[in-house]
């Protein structure tokens, strides 16, 4: 039995097909990395040298890394707390308040700062940037950091109150080093985030290496400066991952024990109940409130005729357009690469997995600026077209579909594909009849993911698209470049109602992750 059970297992591995698959795609991530390296050697030390220690690229440095190392903690703080909060306390509305706070993630950092610059239009600099990014991104902090506040043994907390601490005490003590993983994994997705995002800061004119990149682009194509403008931001996201990976450690954090999961006993707040719910609603406020306002008065002001019904038409059609088949690609190319992590713990796994994350973490206009040099170099028939505008997407969001798809293969139970196989099928019809069908529902909401994504991105569509792509984002972006914040308004009203179904998948979805 043990051996025909090894054999079956043998058989039930990735086969030569999807390795082949896995290494091409591994191959397609590391182009960015190639494109950089190689304009560097082709550039030369001398003048890499001078063009890398030089006054504006310290000016960059400083303002990015400042970016980074003050929003990151306001983030972690404003985050945490506001978790802390709604599932230890006994503040008002706990019910609403979860499902409220993931909800600027619905609303694109470049929206937001349309928002905020509409509001008050002397906003600008490196207070403004970390405003903005904080109010766009401490969701990706809060989420982690509430599902993990609902999965952890109460026990332990009453047991610290009941010894005398109090509740600080015991949120430092106790509850804090227990958030470590979503302290890192949140933090790294923020400075991530600000390391490649460009319209955001652009709008209020704070220069970062994404905004210069895209403007030395615009005043000379492929130009030495930008890339080593780039070769530097890269260098920064690389340095941050290793970071991360490094403070991460080994350490792990779980419940080790049966016994049934409780809610743990909420902190009564007593008098400080009102300035508590105040500062929720302040945060709503700032988060949601602000940006939302002002697509409600500019389309007020606006009226009837900033809607342009077949303009905005095309421009929802093409954005569904490339936004369904790139969810469809990156979600197809995620099978074999989730098929190998899971079914397979050597070390070539883990590599096919990594390097995926590792080419994501790269900001959008890298990428693009690696393949529209490719593309003109050795493939000028896919320069400015749809392929090349896929593949920029499926470079960038594949870890979004990887996370989802081999979340479904893990799932799985290898007894039913060893019993199909048994009774005669193929390979590959096991895996039509049995393994595509359990992960079908994880796979779809990988998709989803993936899809709006793609709908809100940005910098590589306006690099990549083709002459006469007029997405939902470049029609918002050019509206609001030329000032004309009321003709923007539908297009960025649009964008966030297409955020909202999955924004409420992620955080049911951290819910189920927690046993709720």
């Amino acid at each position: 039995m043990a051996v025909r059970t090894a054999v079956a297992a043998r058989a039930l591995r990735p086969g030569p097909l999807v390795t082949t698959v896995a290494l091409l795609l591994v191959a397609a991530t590391f182009v960015p990395l190639g494109y950089i390296v190689s304009t560097l050697f082709s550039t030369g030390f001398h003048e890499t040298a001078q063009l890398v220690f030089r006054p504006r690229v310290g000016e960059l440095l400083r303002n990015t890394v400042s970016l980074v190392v003050i929003t990151v903690p306001v983030c972690l703080v404003l985050g945490i707390g506001l978790a802390w909060i709604v599932e230890r306390t006994d503040v008002p509305g706990t019910a609403w308040w979860g499902p409220i706070f993931a909800a600027p993630l619905a609303v694109p950092a470049f929206v937001n700062s349309y928002g905020w610059v509409s509001a008050f239009p002397s906003l600008n600099g490196l207070w403004a940037g970390v405003l903005i990014a904080t109010v766009s991104y401490f969701p990706l902090v809060y989420l982690p950091a509430a599902a993990t506040l609902r999965r952890l043994d109460p026990a332990v907390e009453e047991s610290a109150r009941a010894l005398g601490s109090g509740p600080i005490a015991v949120f430092v003590r106790i509850v804090l080093p227990q958030l470590r993983l979503a302290i890192l994994g949140g933090g790294l997705l923020i400075s991530l985030h600000l390391l490649a995002e460009y319209g955001a800061f652009a709008m209020i004119r704070f220069s970062t290496f994404t905004t210069a990149i895209f403007e030395q682009y615009q005043s000379s194509f492929a130009g030495a400066a930008g890339s080593t403008l780039a070769g530097v931001l890269v260098v920064l996201c690389l340095v941050l991952l290793a970071g991360e990976a490094a403070a991460r450690g080994n350490a792990r954090y779980a419940r080790i024990g049966s016994g049934v999961p409780r809610a743990a006993t909420r902190v009564r707040l007593g008098i400080n109940k009102i300035p508590v719910f105040l500062l929720l609603t302040a945060a709503l406020v700032a988060a949601l409130g602000v940006p939302l306002w002002t697509i409600i008065r500019w389309l007020r002001i606006g009226g009837a005729k900033v809607w342009v019904m077949d303009d905005i038409g095309e421009s929802l059609g093409q954005t569904i357009g490339l936004a369904a088949t790139a969810a469809v690609v990156t979600t197809l190319c995620a099978f074999p690469v989730a098929w190998i992590a899971v079914r397979s713990t050597s070390r070539f796994a883990r590599i096919i997995e990594g390097a995926n994350y590792i080419t994501s973490s790269l900001p959008g206009i890298v990428i693009a600026l690696a393949l529209v040099t490719v593309s003109i170099r050795w493939l000028p028939a896919l320069y400015q077209t749809a392929a090349t505008v896929l593949a920029a997407y499926t470079l960038m969001f594949l870890p979004r579909a990887l996370v989802g798809v081999r979340a479904g293969f893990a799932q799985v139970p290898i007894g039913l594909e060893e019993v199909s196989q048994a009774l005669g099928k193929s390979r590959p019809v096991t895996f039509l009849l049995v393994t595509l069908r359990l992960t079908a529902p994880a796979a779809a909401s990988a998709a989803a993911m993936v899809f709006v994504a793609v709908a809100t991105e940005l910098t590589a569509t306006l690099l990549l698209a083709p002459n006469g792509t007029r997405t939902l984002a470049m029609r918002f972006w050019s509206l609001s470049g030329e000032l004309d914040y009321a003709a923007a308004a539908p297009y960025a009203l649009i964008m966030i109602l297409a955020a909202v179904p999955v924004t409420y998948l992620l955080f049911t979805q951290s819910r189920k992750a927690a046993g709720l």
